[in-house]
């Protein structure tokens, strides 16, 4: 996810000057806790290590249902699993500050989200469609001792942009590419599962100040008709549209009390401007569409969005090492009435590591709320339909337990109020959605 100034790699290299470590394990990675013959098979990851080269292969799985509530009660399960691979081109070539970077999924299993739900905010971030995908493929060049990068490629504004250090500890999406920007956006804009051709620029003048730009490809799906599902319309990642009028995304950071021991925080402020002219059409997981109005009520030429985000720890626990202590976070975000979400907030606190018998354990508890534009709601009375639209709200608690490193477990919780922001139940257009909660088990294995 984000770090405070920019994003970092998503394979961290470990040191080769550890003994303890073999050369190239990512951090963290199961593989410190297995015989060297399992962790690295045949040596081939210190022989690549020694070349710059890094792989990681991750997998997650989990289990989610819904005792009550949604239009629909059962349990599901999905899983998907990624390898990635990082290469240091200094270390390779010898060109000084280049890097390269790809990944790719295999998604499996259900949609909780889109089978029993129909939820804005869906209830887990590896929900999409089944399918053997590519998603990032990027270089990034650093110049002037790291402090500027450039990285061009196929890239997702979900990795980088409008992300709270506090979000990352939960299951449901809306924590990294909020509700409200994924039914904003045409094809639920440049994010998970659909990377899409851009550009990004870094800028991290001090430790304390940084800034990201970034312009992306605006239709990551490439031309898809309104009624079509995106995922299928780019199913494996290898469409690489490059003609839809563009997404500029710009955010600026602030961190402060970096010193030891210190209650550290950062502050992050953005804005998004979309250049396409569009209809606004959302569809979640599994090709399910969520109507707010006709198609032709709610249509936009250009469309922007602005965003403030806070992290901030409030208790430190003593000692070195990684912080232990609390946080809270915070996000908001606001656009124009005439989009199918005018604001969008979410607010929450976690635990990390207060028990010294589980230092590496995370509790999370977080609320969100999905506001639904008055325009969206002003058109449906005119319409006479009997559900109106309003707002989601989600409560959500979950307990990260790492196991052993790269190995956690995750129950988890959440409630849903007013499901599709108060949307009407399939199997009786006259009613909406009933509130649902959802449990789930999560299981994380990075290798």
């Amino acid at each position: 996810m984000a770090a405070a100034l920019a994003c970092t790699p998503a394979i961290a290299q470990t040191s080769e000057t550890e003994s303890d470590r073999i050369p190239g394990l990512p951090e963290p990675s199961i593989g410190t806790s297995l015989p060297p013959r399992l962790a690295d098979p045949g040596g081939v990851r210190a022989a690549l290590a020694k070349r710059g080269v890094i792989f990681a292969v991750n997998y997650i799985g989990e289990v989610l249902g819904n005792p009550t509530g949604g239009y629909r009660q059962g349990a599901v399960y999905d899983g998907r699993l990624e390898l990635a691979v990082e290469a240091d081109l200094e270390k390779g070539i010898g060109w000084p500050g280049l890097s390269f970077f790809a990944n790719g999924y295999q998604i499996h299993g259900d949609s909780i989200s889109a089978e029993n739900l129909g939820v804005l905010m869906p209830a887990s971030f590896i929900e999409a469609d089944p399918s053997t995908r590519l998603f990032e493929l990027w270089l990034e060049q650093k110049l002037w001792d790291h402090r500027v990068s450039i990285r061009f490629g196929q890239l997702a504004a979900d990795s980088e942009f409008m992300l709270s250090k506090g979000g990352t500890a939960f299951l449901n999406d809306t924590w990294g590419w909020s509700a409200m920007t994924a039914t904003n956006m045409p094809q639920n804009g440049p994010a998970y599962p659909l990377a899409t051709p851009g550009v990004r620029l870094a800028f991290n003048p001090s430790d304390r100040f940084g800034a990201l730009i970034g312009v992306f490809n605006g239709n990551p799906a490439g031309d898809c008709l309104p009624e079509q599902d995106p995922q299928e319309c780019n199913p494996n990642g290898l469409l690489f549209p490059i003609d839809a009028p563009p997404l500029l995304i710009a955010e600026a950071a602030y961190s402060y009390n970096r010193e030891p021991g210190q209650l550290a925080g950062t502050i992050k402020l953005g804005g998004y401007r979309n250049f396409g002219m569009y209809a606004f059409q959302h569809i979640i997981t599994g090709g399910v569409h969520v109507s707010f109005v006709r198609e032709s009520q709610l249509a936009t030429d250009g469309d922007f969005g602005l965003y403030g985000i806070l992290d901030q720890m409030i208790y430190r626990l003593p000692g070195g090492g990684a912080p232990r202590g609390i946080s809270i976070f915070g996000r908001v975000i606001g656009a124009p009435d005439h989009n199918p979400v005018n604001h969008y907030w979410e607010a929450g606190i976690t635990f990390a590591g207060l028990q010294d018998a589980r230092p590496d354990d995370t509790l999370a508890i977080g609320f969100a709320y999905t506001g639904i534009s008055p325009d969206v709601s002003n058109r449906q009375k005119a319409d006479h339909r009997p559900v109106i639209a309003s707002y989601e709200a989600l409560l959500e608690a979950s307990y990260a337990a790492q196991i052993v490193p790269g190995f956690v477990l995750q129950p988890d919780f959440q409630y849903f109020w007013n499901p599709g922001g108060h949307a009407p139940d399939p199997n009786d257009l006259s009613v909406a959605v009933p509130n649902a909660m959802v449990l789930g088990l999560r299981t994380t294995i990075n290798y």
